[in-house]
């Protein structure tokens, strides 16, 4: 130990002492004691009972380095060997210290010893403990520590307290804290700041109240820490008049924690107006913001708001931030304004796996997969580990119809190697990107293997079985979500009445609709009246469907009316199509399928001169036909095709297997149906434009491109003709080829001349 300071030494003052503890530190460190166990703790010691404590806290590093080192050869034998054991109040600080740096093994080892040497009956040691255990999740030995306490402190029912609600045990938590009134201890404003935290998660608003309550009839008011946590959790509670009370009265000023709590409590009970004004008087205060507040305040959407707040994080320089500038491109993310995004993202000084994520998640909503992409093999490349939210996002990413099937595949395969594909955002997303991309049985291995499912999994799997014509296996699903009693919403509903129109169950697909508002009391919305049109639509019940529309709480939008005029030109009602061609392109006159629906019935029906009537208006109001287009991917490499498209460089091998196709396919007893080409010429004509359609060549491409047996995948941007949906029959048969076409309404699944959709689409 250091010797006693002299009398001489005693009447220094404060900076000749510190500066004689310098000297006497470099002394030692130059002769190499500081190494040494006893000196090293002598010095934390000392510095500990100082008002020099930064210089503890910088030995306590040095301190457990040396303790670790010490531990390999035997920390007791070593000690004992010294002849020294450091101060209770030392090892009170050595321990929390090595719980703050997650020295768990040592921890262990300091324990061990302080019951050897019976410090395990010193309260502040005890204290230390269960808070290094609390801390490690290692409970059990935490609270056998406090029921073995004798002496029982404020700080030992704090930290047991504090311990339950680090490790969940949120009832026992309560039940201990009345045990410690009891017990007559007297609580702190520590007790009721954690408690306080507690029933804001709980969202208790009781619990709130009483804790309220028994802040004030013990005076911790006072304390800001106990204010604000009363703040937010009445703003949990969604009790914002009550929490603005508490801040109008907090005592001794607020700072910029109250200020921000008060304001992300506005933003988070959908009072965005309420937040800005007091974000505005909180800078009028003079109120110094941090990186909590422009995080928080930057969730208003609104773009001149934003636009502000970017310039003013700029000049603080808070852009820089990573939570700030998260919060920031989260927010031009949203506005749709994902360039500016972008600039704030490459802004930031270091990326966290958060920012990465947020604008992983930006190019995924804006259909960017390449760009999605590339941001996460650069995250990748930079050291950056992705967690479940990443693999989530670039999972979602290769959902979209452009995106490379292969691409999805192989993120998957990462996910299994980084053991994150398990997680419920990722096997979500996979159900959905499976689904999505054409490979329900995928999904359905997925789903199958989830050992939890939440809402999306249920609903994607819904969905999706919809989506590929499989009617009863959707509601399969949806009865197995309904005898777990799970929670359904709009979405699930959707995708049940869209299963029953893609099959024609007209009778199931009212069953479902009355479900939904009788038992599960779910208010219908324009896309549920919409599934329920085109259920009626489909199946040649038009005045059910017009009726419905009458019916309907709100004025019908373009897709019902878009709806029933498929419908009527499938069923040749000229009159209820007209109608329906009227209202659309009075919501939409730019937009051509209006027009071309109507001229196409006109052209069904001989009516040529109405069909050019048609025509000059589009002409006249300048409306361009939407061309066909497919893609087919073939080794990671996608091709796209126009109806009529030579500008491939294999377009003479295209056309010559196309060629060679209708032969075989006449052969086998196929005729083109000429009805749905819409041009007044003669047949032979019409049989040489459906042979040029997009959807063809793609196919001819692929079967040329391919190895032989190899599945064949084709999106396409519009919906398929009856004649090419025959055509692609056949194929499938004579080539022996599983053929999956994606187009604009479904997926249609061609193996051995059959088509899952029974040729209702």
């Amino acid at each position: 130990m250091p010797a006693p300071p002299t009398p001489q030494q005693q009447q220094q003052s404060p900076d000749q002492k510190k500066r004689r503890r310098s000297k006497s530190h470099k002394k030692r460190k130059r002769v190499g004691l500081l190494n040494h166990f006893s000196v090293g703790t002598s010095f934390v010691d000392m510095y500990m009972k100082t008002e020099y404590v930064s210089d503890g806290k910088l030995n306590v590093s040095s301190w457990i380095s040396l303790l670790a080192k010490y531990s390999r050869n035997g920390l007791d034998c070593q000690m004992q060997c010294e002849g020294y054991w450091p101060k209770q109040y030392t090892i009170s600080n050595m321990i929390a210290s090595l719980a703050n740096e997650g020295k768990i093994s040592i921890g262990v080892q300091i324990h061990a010893m302080v019951i050897k040497h019976g410090f395990d009956t010193m309260t502040a040691v005890s204290n230390s403990l269960i808070n290094m255990y609390s801390k490690s999740r290692m409970f059990s030995d935490a609270k056998s520590i406090f029921d073995d306490l004798e002496n029982k402190d404020s700080v030992s029912w704090n930290s047991i307290i504090a311990g339950h609600v680090m490790n969940g045990q949120d009832s026992e938590a309560l039940e201990t804290f009345n045990q410690m009134q009891l017990a007559g201890a007297k609580p702190t404003y520590l007790t009721f700041s954690t408690l306080i935290k507690l029933c804001a998660s709980l969202r208790k608003l009781g619990l709130v109240r009483m804790m309220h309550c028994m802040v004030l009839k013990s005076g911790f008011s006072i304390y800001q820490n106990v204010t604000t946590a009363l703040m937010v959790a009445l703003s949990k509670c969604k009790q914002m008049d009550d929490a603005f009370n508490v801040f109008s009265l907090m005592q001794g000023g607020r700072d910029v924690v109250s200020w921000t709590a008060m304001v992300t409590g506005y933003l988070q009970n959908g009072q965005p107006d309420r937040a800005v004004d007091l974000f505005s008087h909180m800078r009028k205060e003079g109120v110094k913001l941090n990186h909590f507040t422009y995080s928080a305040i930057l969730t208003v959407q609104h773009a001149v708001f934003i636009s502000q707040i970017h310039a003013e994080v700029i000049k603080t320089n808070y852009v820089n931030s990573s939570s700030v500038g998260t919060a920031l491109l989260d927010a031009f993310v949203k506005m749709g304004s994902i360039n500016d995004a972008r600039k704030v993202f490459d802004q930031i000084e270091v990326k966290d796996i958060i920012a990465w994520s947020a604008m992983l998640v930006g190019y995924t909503q804006t259909g960017e997969t390449e760009e999605a992409v590339k941001t996460f093999l650069q995250l990748t490349r930079e050291g950056i580990i992705p967690n479940e939210y990443t693999f989530s996002s670039i999972i979602n990413a290769c959902a979209a119809p452009m995106a490379a099937v292969e691409q999805g595949k192989q993120f998957h395969a990462c996910a299994i190697k980084m053991r994150l594909n398990n997680a419920l955002c990722v096997s979500s997303a996979l159900v959905t990107m499976y689904a999505k991309r054409g490979n329900i049985e995928s999904a359905h291995e997925v789903f199958k293997r989830q050992k939890e499912r939440d809402l999306v999994s249920w609903n994607s799997m819904i969905s999706g079985y919809a989506q590929h014509g499989q009617a009863n296996k959707a509601l399969e699903v949806f009865d197995k979500m309904q005898k777990q009693n799970m929670e359904m919403d709009v979405v699930t509903f959707v995708g049940v009445i869209s299963a029953c129109t893609h099959a024609g169950l007209v009778d199931k697909g009212e069953k479902y609709f009355n479900l939904m508002i009788n038992d599960h009391h779910i208010s219908p919305t324009v896309e549920h009246y919409s599934c329920m049109i085109d259920l009626y639509s489909r199946a040649g019940r038009l005045e059910k469907a017009i009726e419905t529309i009458n019916g309907m709480p709100f004025s019908p939008g373009a897709t019902i009316w878009r709806t029933l005029l498929a419908a009527a030109r499938v069923h040749r009602n000229i009159e209820l199509g007209k109608l329906a061609a009227e209202k659309l392109i009075s919501l939409q006159p730019q937009h051509s399928a209006a027009y071309v629906l109507l001229s196409n019935m006109y052209a069904e029906a001989g009516n040529w001169q109405e069909r050019a009537n048609v025509r000059r208006l589009m002409d006249r109001r300048k409306v361009k036909k939407e061309p066909g287009y497919s893609w087919i991917e073939v080794k990671n490499k996608t091709y796209s095709f126009l109806a009529g498209d030579t500008s491939h460089p294999m377009s003479d091998n295209i056309y010559a297997k196309l060629s060679e196709l209708i032969i075989r396919l006449r052969d086998a007893g196929y005729q083109p149906d000429t009805n749905y080409v819409f041009h007044d010429v003669e047949d032979e004509q019409k049989e040489a434009v459906l042979s040029h359609h997009s959807e063809r060549l793609a196919i001819a491409f692929g079967l040329i491109a391919t190895n032989p047996g190899i599945p064949l995948q084709i999106v396409k941007n519009l919906r398929v003709c009856v004649d090419c949906h025959n055509f692609i029959k056949l194929v499938s048969l004579i080539e022996q080829r599983y053929i999956v076409v994606r187009d604009s309404n479904r997926f249609h699944h061609f193996k051995e001349g059959v088509c899952t959709c029974g040729d209702y689409w």
